[in-house]
This record gives structure tokens, sequence and C-alpha cells, in this order.
């Protein structure tokens, strides 16, 4: 409690200097972003949550930069090179790049992440999106990095854009999976100051980055348990930036004289998703709890739940009508990787309640919830969500409504972020959750929850194993020709669609806010929305 008082007096102190003309001497330019989030560690081979990777992307260079408009930029390489067929890449790093230590940066810190990421085991998210083809990583003394791949793939630029390189001299004598880093010797545009999970994160600015030196000089990303609380932040100026709000807020902050509401597509686009526990007993991990509940092992199950979710509804309720409904966790924001050939499932409740009567799911004693064909349990499922979630509670409130008309009861619960990833995934202790993904510019990465392999490593949310699944999801990662492979994962999201594997209510729109009166240069114009992206954060400077 202590901690969090000084800190909003430190907060409000930053206010009145920012606003303060007087004393001649330039006050520093510090932009405060408001979230409701925090990142769950600071490691980036053991991070899942999208506040962890916001900050790994101003703290840390990549071999390739995101843009706003989907494409790929050489970041630390000044140039790459690939042999005729497709296995040796050449990068030849960049001279005289510094750590924030002022340690030297060569291409040997490079090939050492590299090696560290493919050879961890601990580090599941990275070994099975991003390194299962990288056969050996080596520097040369001419500073370059040759990567050899086993065979060729199709997206080189994916798998390393967000491999984060750390530096050596720091990370070789450490646990590599239980350090901490709260240090976070990085080499990008932005330096960690302080950090303090759950309430801030403090950047200071990289005035000597070698190509995107910022133009103020402090970032602090701000924690706020409250969704109304951080929608008030933004309106009386604690804030400069939210990064998310309830669509309900829209409107009124569109109205303020000194806020600019920005509404579009996200930079990595979002995936809502409904999430059903649907593990094997067999394919229980060691140490998992595997607790779900029967009943959503059952297609039947999953199917006639689906049939009974309006997601029209929950857009217009939860979203204000921003957003599309969903199919699979592959967004239409990824364009041609979407499968719009899918035909939804209609809400149809007649249809639902009768697909549960033909598979034996009776309510035998007239309380209203329907019964295991056996007799063995009622259909009351655990339906959990992270508490940082805005949109989630409203949601669970809709989905009782609209699952209570079938015979199906939920125990709802929010949980804190960490518990839940720790309750998820592969402790498999849920039934059902509401969450999401932040997706890839590629869909390998999202197409890989779906696989058997993801179980035990904790990528899988739901358990699913399909072996025609698995093999396509292989085949996809090598397949050279763009249409091929297309058509590949466009027949994955057809497999995993007519299993309702999930249910996914919608992909939402980015809704983001600045206030006009403190900086200028936010970037608004672009394909994508991402006003805490690296692109805003380094061109911004304050209103003269």
């Amino acid at each position: 409690m202590k901690k969090k008082m000084l800190f909003t007096i430190l907060i409000a102190a930053l206010a009145l200097s920012a606003c303060s003309g007087g004393g001649g001497q330039a006050q520093p330019a510090i932009v405060r972003v408001g979230w409701a989030g925090s990142p769950d560690t600071l490691n980036p081979g053991m991070a899942i949550l999208t506040e962890a990777y916001t900050i790994f992307e101003l703290v840390y260079d990549s071999m390739y930069e995101l843009n706003l408009d989907g494409s790929f930029t050489l970041s630390l390489a000044e140039s790459a090179n690939v042999s005729d067929d497709g296995t040796v890449w050449t990068f030849k790093i960049r001279d005289g790049l510094k750590w924030h230590d002022g340690q030297p940066f060569t291409a040997e810190d490079v090939a050492w992440t590299y090696n560290l990421y493919k050879d961890t085991p601990e580090y599941p998210y990275l070994n099975g999106y991003y390194t299962p083809y990288f056969d050996t990583i080596e520097a040369t003394p001419d500073n370059e990095v040759v990567l050899t791949l086993t065979e060729a793939i199709p997206n080189i630029e994916s798998q390393l854009v967000f491999l984060y390189i750390l530096p050596k001299h720091v990370w070789e004598s450490v646990n590599k999976t239980e350090y901490e880093n709260v240090e976070m010797v990085g080499s990008g545009p932005f330096k960690m100051a302080e950090y303090v999970q759950n309430e801030f994160v403090r950047l200071t600015a990289n005035k000597d980055h070698f190509s995107m030196p910022p133009k103020v000089d402090e970032v602090i990303f701000q924690t706020f348990e409250n969704q109304d609380a951080l929608v008030q932040a933004i309106r009386t100026g604690q804030v400069d930036m939210v990064t998310e709000m309830p669509n309900t807020a829209a409107e009124s902050l569109k109205a303020d004289e000194n806020i600019e509401l920005v509404v579009g597509a996200p930079l990595a686009p979002g995936v809502t998703d409904i999430i059903f526990n649907q593990l094997d007993p067999e394919n229980c991990p060691e140490g998992g709890i595997c607790s779900g509940h029967p009943a959503l092992r059952d297609r039947n199950i999953r199917l006639a739940m689906a049939h009974a979710t309006d997601k029209q509804q929950l857009i217009d309720v939860i979203l204000l009508g921003l957003g599309n409904p969903g199919l699979t966790l592959i967004p239409d924001g990824l364009g041609v990787w979407y499968n719009s050939s899918l035909t939804d499932y209609e809400f149809d409740l007649k249809k639902a309640n009768q697909i549960l009567d033909d598979a034996g799911y009776a309510d035998t004693d007239g309380d209203g919830i329907r019964e295991m064909p056996d007799g063995s349990a009622p259909l009351t499922f655990r339906l959990n969500w992270p508490s940082d979630s805005i949109n989630a509670p409203r949601m669970s409130e809709l989905l009782a409504e609209m699952w209570g008309a079938i015979g199906i009861s939920l125990e709802p619960q929010a949980v804190d972020p960490d518990a839940l990833t720790a309750q998820c995934c592969p402790a498999f202790d849920f039934d059902i959750m509401i969450w999401g993904w932040a997706s890839d510019p590629d869909p390998s990465a999202l197409l890989y929850v779906y696989t058997t392999e993801a179980i035990p490593t904790g990528s899988s949310e739901t358990g699913y194993s399909n072996p025609e699944y698995d093999e396509l999801y292989t085949n996809q990662q090598v397949e050279l020709d763009f249409e091929a492979r297309r058509d590949i994962v466009w027949q994955m999201q057809k497999i995993v669609f007519d299993d309702v594997v999930y249910i996914i209510p919608f992909y939402d729109a980015n809704v983001q806010a600045y206030r006009t009166d403190r900086f200028t240069g936010w970037i608004t114009d672009q394909a994508k929305v991402e006003l805490s992206d690296i692109t805003s954060l380094v061109l911004i400077e304050p209103v003269k």
C-alpha cells in the first residue's frame, strides 16, 4: 500500500512539472500511458502476456521491425542474404552498436541469443513457434550471423521479428528460466529504469539509439485495476494515452475537446476466445491437474453451446458494434490467411436444445440444469477470465443467460492473470475460460496452439489433439508456394471449426485515446492502430 501511495504522489508531481512553464530550465518530457494489465515477467523466454511484449519491443532490438502496414524492415542488420536453396541466411550486423550498459553489441550476442532460444526446452513459445527449423547459428569475425535451417521456410521475417536479442555478457551466467531480468539490459530505443509488477513500468529514452532515438525523455506505463479509473485518468490528465478502454466510454471521450479517440485494426489482430477444456485423460501432461468437466470433451456439448451463442448481441452490447463475428483463432485481420469461406453456426436455441436432447443430456430433476447421460454430474461449468479483462465480466453475464436457455449453468469467477495462466496451461485446471490472443503477422504461431505437441509445453489452452491437423501444421511450415500454403492453412481452420475447438465470439477493433494538449505526433493514419508501439513513442514530442 505504501508503494502504491508513493507512486501516486510521484505521478501527480510529474503531471504538475510537465505542465509548469516557469523556472527557465526545460522540464523532462514524460509520457504517461494507462493500461489495465502488467507484464507477467520481464524474461523474454517465459513471457505470455501482451503487456510484456509491449515492453520488450521498446527495450530490445530484433533482426526485423514489423511496420504498421504489415511489412518488415531490417533493423539490427544492414543486409540479409540467402543461399540458392533457401537454407542459409547471412545477416551483416551493423557496426558500432552498444548495449544500454555501454558494452559493445556484436553478432556474437545475436548468435548466442538464437541458440539460447533454440536449445532451452523451458521456452516453449520460442521453441514451438519460431525456432523448430533452426539447425546452427554462428557468428563470424566479420560481424555476421549465419543462420542455417534444416529446410527452407516461407516466413523467416516473422520467425525472427519477436526473437529479442539479449546481452550475452549478462545472460550467460544466470539461470535462464528463473532470471527475473528486472534490470533488463537491452539495446532498444528505451531503457528500463524502474518496474513494480501490477503498478508501473518506467522507461527512459536511449537518445543514442542507432535508428530510432526518442524525442521524449521517459515513458511510464501505469496499471489501473479499475476500468472506470483508467478512463477517468485520461480525462483528468493523469495519463496522456490509454491503450484500452470499455467501448461504452468511447462516445463520451470523443466529445472531450482535449482527447482524440482512435479506432482501427490492431497491429497484432486481436482474437477473443471462449476456451473449452477438452483434454482427453490420456493426454494429461506430467504434473497436470486436468480437472475439466467430462461433458466438454463431447463435440455435441460444444456444438450446442455454439448454436446458443448470439455473437451479434455480444458485439452490440460489449463492443457497441465495433467488431466482427469470429470463426477461428486466425483473425480476419490476417487477410489472405483468414478462411472467409467458413459459414458460422447460426444462433438457434431450438436447434441447440435438440442437439442436447438427442445426445442424452436431460434435466431429470427439473431444476433447469441438464445432467450427463449417465446422471453422474450436472452440466455446471466453471467459467474463468483474467481479472484485468475489460470485456469478460459482461460477456460472462450474457453467456450465462444464453447457455442457461439450453440447460447449462455457469460458476463465473475472475482470476488474477498470472494465477489463471498457471491454472490453464499445462495444468488444465478449469472448465471454460474467456481470454484472447494477439496474433503474429504469420498464421503459424496461432495454428500451433491447436497442435498435440503444444499440450505439454503450456501453449495449448484446450488440450485438443488431432493427428490430421498435426500433419497439416508441419506441412504448412515448410510449404514455399504461397497459394499452396494458404490452402493448407484454410483446410486447418475448417478442421478446428468443424470440431468446435473454440467459440470465437468476435474479432474486436482497437480503441485507444490520447490527449491532444500534451504530446503530438501520434501515428494514426496507418492501416493498423497501436499508440503504445515503438513507431509512435519514438516520434511524439511535447505540444509547443
